[in-house]
């Protein structure tokens, strides 16, 4: 019987069913992925560290999503680029026209082995994003006096 400590990550598996998800739906797949030296991406357009890919059939060619690795060519600023990252630093896939998709822990890596272990992880939060005028702690706008709204029927 196979132990769940020596069995294969779910995590590819799981990019790749999103992914398919997300192209069979007419839906645009974006990876987030966290950068460091096992990651080759261009480094201007790295923020914080992190970096946010569109994965979708029109924005790459030769896409690769293996066990270990995704790898395909992209174009940044019209300029064509090799992409290799490393499936284990991919910390989320969704849909960009809805948010929906899955958000992975990620995994700490010891500074000499380079491995992951299990003991420690980094847990990474997404948060969705919405603009407002509204500062918080201040009350909402509150809609206009004046009567009854109204409804009109339109043919």
């Amino acid at each position: 019987m196979l132990d769940a400590a020596d069995s294969s990550s779910t995590r590819p598996y799981l990019i790749r069913a999103l992914y398919e998800w997300c192209t069979d739906n007419g839906l645009t797949p974006f990876i987030a992925v966290l950068v460091d030296e096992t990651v080759r991406v261009p480094n201007e357009y790295v923020k914080d560290g992190e970096i946010v890919l569109n994965i979708s059939f029109d924005a790459t060619s030769s896409l690769t999503m293996g066990n270990e690795f995704i790898e395909f060519k992209g174009r940044f600023g019209g300029v064509a680029r090799d992409i290799f990252v490393p499936v284990d630093r991919v910390v989320a896939i969704y849909a960009r026209e809805n948010g929906q998709g899955m958000a992975f822990p990620m995994l700490a890596r010891s500074a000499t082995l380079g491995e992951s272990t299990s003991a420690e992880t980094k847990s990474t939060v997404l948060t969705r994003v919405t603009t407002s005028s509204v500062d918080e702690g201040s009350e909402p706008p509150r809609p206009p006096s004046g009567g009854k709204p109204s409804l009109t029927r339109i043919k």
